[in-house]
């Protein structure tokens, strides 16, 4: 580990005004844009974090001295004789023999027994860092950040940048553990302390035109409503999922907020489908209701306590899965971790079947075009279109010499077609006529590839002169009586 080259000795201002001298030890985490974590040499239980940035000494002082004063005193849980501190708020301020604010002092977590919420939203992640797969592990998750959220909303406090990445969780008790807390929105004695940052996806839609530093419980209200429909609902955003066709544009999840775009309320939305694995139909409808009131336009916002209340409700009323350990379930609709699982598995199944039938370009098959298979299928092809081909004229042979025959079938049956009468015989003259306009719609196409335009229509003129020969020939005396009259 890293150590300081000499002991720095700092003044530790506690809320009672009285002060101590503390030595920094090791460095245990180099940190992020705002300083570095020590070790407080006699204090194991105790850290130091230092700012990077000296120049920011007045307004660090100023803000550290609420923190100190109006501590939300969050209490550390106690877990099979393990002491698992919650949150690491300000206990005293730090500076140097100068009188510059350099820091704080916090209480040590240790962040070896704790991940990332981020890590708890996909079964994938959880698998590979070895975390329970349990799902009332994950709505214990949710009450716990309710919990920690609605004690700091009692003391005027916000979060503000509340988003997964920045809570952590103990692996074996489920409770939070939350670090920076000197970048939320503190309330003071007289002023109030703005957060500085605020990160996308997370962003209430009211705050999309409003600065970091105006914003306040609605945006905690709206980020901790986001992030406990993605413990409940396997990982998925609540402004996420399966865009319509009939889209204009493809929106970032902010923008999809920004325009209330939820597709998980009563009423659906225009733009997005929900996501087709989500678990939000297999809530309480008290749950679902909730949810709307969180993320529909005109509603007014859960509180961080009311959410408390909410996910204490479900873990009362949580049903173990017989099916599978891991899940759990809230109503008398079932598991929908079992329904989505049965649904993805359905959809792989589609995909891999799909994927094992063979592909082809211009009517071959992919695995099959090598040289030698597309010479013998170029042959194979070229005599089944001369057999085609054959067929097709041995056909029109056929038919026109049955068309040849059809005046002198006509000689032969004049009595018999006198008999029957002209008008019955041009009533099955124009029905065979329509049948023949019949079949040309439905095979002309066909046989214009196969024997050319000019032979089809040779054949259908043929068809009707001989026709016509034969109602002639079958009506000789009925015709010339006809013309004799006139």
């Amino acid at each position: 580990m890293e150590e300081l080259e000499k002991a720095v000795c700092l003044n530790a201002i506690y809320a009672d005004r009285h002060f101590e001298k503390i030595t920094l030890g090791k460095l245990l985490n180099k940190g992020g844009a705002a300083g570095k974590v020590y070790e407080i040499s006699g204090k194991p239980s105790k850290v130091a974090k230092i700012f990077h940035e000296r120049q920011k000494s007045n307004t660090n002082r100023l803000k550290l001295e609420a923190m100190v004063v109006n501590n939300p005193n969050i209490p550390s849980v106690v877990a099979g004789g393990v002491e698992y501190v919650q949150i690491a708020w300000p206990e005293a301020v730090l500076e140097d023999d100068e009188g510059y604010c350099v820091g704080y002092v916090m209480p040590f977590i240790d962040t070896t027994a704790a991940v990332s919420l981020d890590h708890f939203m996909q079964s994938a992640v959880r698998a590979k860092l070895k975390l329970s797969d349990k799902y009332d592990y994950r709505v214990m998750a949710a009450y716990n950040v309710a919990l920690m959220v609605a004690s700091l909303h009692k003391y005027g406090h916000y979060i503000i940048d509340l988003k997964p990445a920045n809570v952590s969780i103990y692996k074996k008790t489920m409770t939070v553990a939350v670090f920076d807390c000197d970048g939320f929105s503190i309330k003071g004695e007289q002023a109030r302390f703005p957060a500085e940052f605020v990160s996308e996806e997370y962003i209430y839609p009211e705050g999309m035109d409003e600065a970091c530093e105006d914003m306040g419980e609605e945006q905690d209200k709206f980020a901790l409503a986001v992030i406990i429909f993605k413990l409940l609902n396997n990982g998925i955003h609540p402004f996420s999922g399966k865009v319509k066709k009939n889209a204009d544009s493809a929106l970032s999840i902010q923008e999809r907020i920004a325009e209330y775009h939820y597709a998980y309320g009563m009423w659906g939305d225009s733009y997005q489908a929900p996501h087709p694995y989500s678990l939000h139909t297999f809530l309480p409808q008290s749950t679902l209701t909730m949810f709307d009131r969180a993320f529909v336009k005109g509603q007014k916002r859960p509180t961080a306590q009311e959410w408390q209340m909410e996910l204490d409700f479900l873990l009362k009323n949580l049903k173990h899965c017989k099916k599978n350990p891991n899940h759990a379930y809230f109503t008398n609709k079932g598991c929908g971790l079992c329904a989505a699982e049965e649904k993805l598995k359905a959809n792989l199944k589609s995909i891999q079947e799909k994927n094992a039938e063979p592909k082809k370009i211009r009517g071959f098959e992919v695995n099959k075009l090598s040289k030698e298979n597309l010479k013998e299928t170029k042959i194979l092809q070229e005599l089944s279109e001369k057999r085609q081909i054959r067929a097709i004229y041995g056909g029109v042979m056929i038919y026109s010499l049955l068309m040849m025959f059809l005046p002198r079938l006509a000689l032969f049956y004049r009595e018999d077609l006198q008999t029957i009468g002209v008008s019955v015989q041009a009533i099955v003259y124009i029905l065979f006529f329509n049948f023949l306009h019949y079949l040309r719609a439905k095979f002309g196409s066909y046989l214009v590839k196969k024997i050319g335009s000019l032979t089809l229509n040779a054949l259908i003129t043929y068809t009707y002169c001989c026709v016509l020969i034969a109602f002639a020939v079958g009506n000789k005396d009925e015709i010339v009586r006809f013309f004799k009259v006139f």
